[in-house]
């Protein structure tokens, strides 16, 4: 099983440097991040870090870079590990968010697992069921619904507000199940990039009791960013 499990978000504006005006109202966020991964960097210094990314099912190596260049600015950043190919701005935005959080942490090696987007649960739950094998920290990338305000990427949805109710609640509870319950067609509608990482983190965690050691929900933008640390109970 996992030494223990990270859920982090993926929105550029974590970066200081690429938040802009966003930088005080965003200034929680970033803290319970940094906590989350001083967390995960204490129980295990090897990570594998789970991410959605339209490219579809993929391994990358540790030590690959990237740069938020396509973000705003060319702020380079590198899975931990030693020198590895360079992916530039083609690395896909959850391992670019990984990559600069691990940065501080002094983790040793951080490897990626990218499921499409449109991943089926059980392909995720499988990989997750895999990965459960390696006993190392596992690192999960990913966004809540973007559909909670009129002004959200993806306009305003009712049925966000349900949705990630249900997913702060499995986060707060320490609950795979619940994560392997989401509808991936539901999550899809409201452009929830963390169904398909949050349904490997489930198949990684199945079997043993988790507990939350820290957790953050906030919707700056009409986003919802959860943020938790789950500890073997």
């Amino acid at each position: 099983m996992p030494a223990a499990i990270a859920v982090l978000p993926q929105p550029p504006l974590l970066v200081p440097a690429l938040s802009g005006d966003a930088a005080v109202e965003t200034e929680g966020l970033r803290e319970a991040v940094a906590t989350a991964v001083a967390g995960l960097a204490e129980a295990a210094d090897s990570w594998v870090v789970v991410g959605a990314d339209p490219g579809g099912r993929r391994t990358v190596a540790p030590g690959t870079r990237g740069t938020f260049a396509g973000y705003g600015r060319d702020i380079p950043v590198a899975l931990p590990g030693p020198a590895g190919p360079d992916e530039g701005p083609e690395l896909p935005l959850p391992l670019l968010v990984a990559a600069w959080a691990a940065a501080p942490a002094g983790v040793a090696s951080a490897r990626g697992e990218l499921v499409a987007p449109d991943a089926p649960a059980a392909d995720c739950l499988a990989l997750g069921a895999e990965l459960a094998g390696e006993g190392v920290g596992l690192l999960v990338v990913g966004d809540g619904a973007a559909k909670h305000t009129a002004k959200a990427p993806g306009g305003f949805d009712g049925r966000a507000e349900a949705f990630d109710a249900v997913v702060a609640a499995a986060f707060d509870a320490g609950d795979p199940e619940a994560l392997a319950r989401l509808d991936p067609d539901g999550a899809a509608a409201l452009w929830a990039s963390g169904r398909a990482p949050w349904q490997v983190l489930a198949g990684a965690a199945r079997g043993r009791a988790w507990t939350a050691a820290h957790r953050h929900t906030s919707m700056p933008y009409g986003v919802a960013y959860h943020v938790a640390l789950w500890e073997p109970a």
